[in-house]
């Protein structure tokens, strides 16, 4: 049959079992949208009230559910604004695919109104971009921009379509949704090399990362552990894709994670990485990170081979294949041992309490009382963050949104919106610091128009606060534009925008405050008073080794 351009677009992303949609209309992306009115209840566009929004809602969504998130964007500043959110959606192996449109094909390269080379803009950013030439491709590089964020290391991909071929007519047959292509499985000999390593191991570790969750590994990472009874770290993007309560986690390991999981990884004769690529926030002076260990590194990147840390063994592949093919081969195994010495070593995290202000770790361990294990635990960048990383027990899969490799102030808003969106079954709740949260306020206006249920809770300490722990641990108090003095009142911001805003002010108030939060049905902000001296704790100095670790300062 004969469609359009912009009918062709809706028709594929049908195709592809698309639902929902995140997005904001302008000039040049008008033809779709006007599509987009007549397939009804076709399709769920969640109009946002800034295009990074939908960019960071389609990540989050993507991350929540495991399918593609897909956003709009229009030309020019439309999709200039996509660009943080498709950079943090790159820096995770998030699978998005974003659709912009430009200025018809015979001004490109003229400088019109509001044309922009968006396709060299993201290069860097995206696993592979298109710029679409005539309407006769549109239909098969919409497939291939499918296939290729879910093949392999997923990813961002951008698609941009001129104004003109929008309305320009073909035929178009309908196909069946792309299968991502299958990753190979590693030689027979590096396998069987592994497997001696394995059952040679004497004090081993397994340390997960991000590509732990998005590999879909279910329990098959619990069996592999419990064979070969190896205790698990988890970097922030490896939250949850071992269940926190397990006997045989340990937890965060990094610059804010627990001593016993860096000491144990300094310590160990075996690192087993699962989808993680030693950042500089888990390995630090890379000399001294696990130099007593044979390590191996498996991952479906051969990029991420010997990039950062050298590796003595390599597993090219899907942790899915790759992680039940070792338990199935690996001898049954006792380290216990080993995992009495971790344990002889075990420093538990402690926030102080500061004055008559909310503790972090008080607030986030009654809210984690009060949420079930399935519950979408979405962060912003900066102290809170961490808090929520170390104090919050993350037990089932996608269950952590949080920007790792960017580190994107005002990513929470966004991705809340989109993971609730994605998961409406679900309990979604949100931590902010004040500086992130005022980056993307605006989007109080979406939560309330559709009713996003998200509970929000605000760590409000009126400073930058991350930054300014730096500033006290290296820049000797110069509190140099983290303390900008603003006189925001986030109750009545929420009220403003329709939403339901409440405060806590001390320890006291939490419990009530909370029964009110999620007795609620529908988004609420909570205003949570923290100290400005209230600091994550302990820290690994940038470049640093655990015996480098802060556990105290003023």
């Amino acid at each position: 049959m004969e469609l359009n351009g912009s009918q062709i677009v809706l028709e594929v992303l049908k195709e592809q079992g698309v639902d929902t949609i995140f997005g904001y209309p302008g000039g040049t992306i008008l033809n779709i949208f006007d599509e987009l009115y007549k397939y009804g209840d076709t399709f769920n566009h969640i109009l946002t009230a800034h295009e990074q929004a939908a960019a960071h809602a389609a990540d989050g969504y993507a991350r929540a559910t495991g399918k593609v998130g897909v956003c709009f964007a229009t030309s020019g500043p439309g999709c200039t604004n996509l660009v943080t959110g498709i950079a943090t959606a790159y820096m995770d192996s998030v699978p998005v695919v974003a659709i912009t449109c430009n200025y018809a094909t015979s001004g490109l390269g003229r400088d019109s109104f509001q044309e922009v080379d968006i396709c060299g803009i993201t290069m860097p950013i995206t696993k592979h971009n298109f710029q679409v030439e005539k309407v006769e491709d549109l239909a098969d590089i919409i497939r291939r921009a499918f296939k290729i964020a879910q093949t392999g290391r997923k990813g961002p991909v951008l698609i941009d379509i001129p104004k003109d071929i929008t309305a320009a007519s073909c035929e178009y047959t309908k196909q069946d949704k792309v299968i991502p292509e299958k990753a190979k499985t590693p030689k027979e000999s590096c396998f069987n090399r592994a497997v001696e390593l394995l059952n040679g191991a004497k004090k081993p570790i397994i340390y997960c990362g991000g590509g732990s969750v998005s590999s879909n590994l279910g329990q098959e990472l619990v069996k592999f552990a419990e064979k070969i009874d190896c205790p698990v770290v988890s970097s922030l993007m490896g939250l949850g894709a071992f269940p926190y309560n397990h006997p045989l986690h340990l937890g965060l390991i990094g610059m804010h994670g627990h001593f016993e999981c860096n000491k144990a990884a300094h310590d160990c004769d075996v690192l087993i990485v699962c989808g993680a690529r030693f950042s500089d926030r888990v390995a630090g002076n890379r000399a001294k990170f696990a130099p007593n260990a044979e390590i191996l590194h498996i991952d479906i990147d051969a990029a991420e081979m010997d990039k950062n840390i050298m590796s003595n063994y390599h597993l090219r592949g899907d942790l899915a294949d790759i992680i039940p093919m070792l338990t199935e081969a690996v001898d049954k195994q006792n380290h216990s041992e080993w995992r009495a010495e971790i344990k002889s070593f075990s420093r538990p995290f402690k926030q102080l309490q500061i004055g008559d202000y909310v503790n972090p770790q008080t607030l986030i361990e009654k809210i984690d009382a009060k949420t079930a294990d399935d519950t979408i635990v979405v962060t912003d960048v900066g102290q809170h963050q961490l808090w929520a990383a170390q104090f919050y027990k993350y037990n089932l899969p996608r269950t952590l949104l949080s920007s790792g490799g960017l580190g994107t102030m005002g990513y929470s808003m966004g991705a809340a919106i989109g993971g609730q969106v994605g998961c409406p079954d679900k309990t979604v709740v949100m931590f902010a610091g004040d500086g992130g949260f005022h980056m993307n306020l605006s989007e109080l206006c979406t939560m309330r128009s559709y009713n996003i249920p998200v509970k929000m809770f605000i760590m409000n300490n009126t400073v930058l606060g991350m930054v300014r722990q730096w500033q006290k641990l290296f820049y000797e108090n110069r509190f140099s534009d983290t303390d900008p003095n603003r006189a925001t009142d986030f109750v009545k911001v929420a009220e403003a925008f329709g939403v339901k805003g409440l405060r806590i002010n001390t320890n006291d108030e939490i419990d009530s405050v909370l029964d009110e939060v999620f007795s609620y049905n529908g988004p609420v902000l909570v205003d949570c008073r923290i100290s400005k001296d209230s600091n994550v704790l302990p820290m690994i100095p940038p470049g640093g080794a655990h015996t480098d670790i802060i556990e105290e300062f003023n």
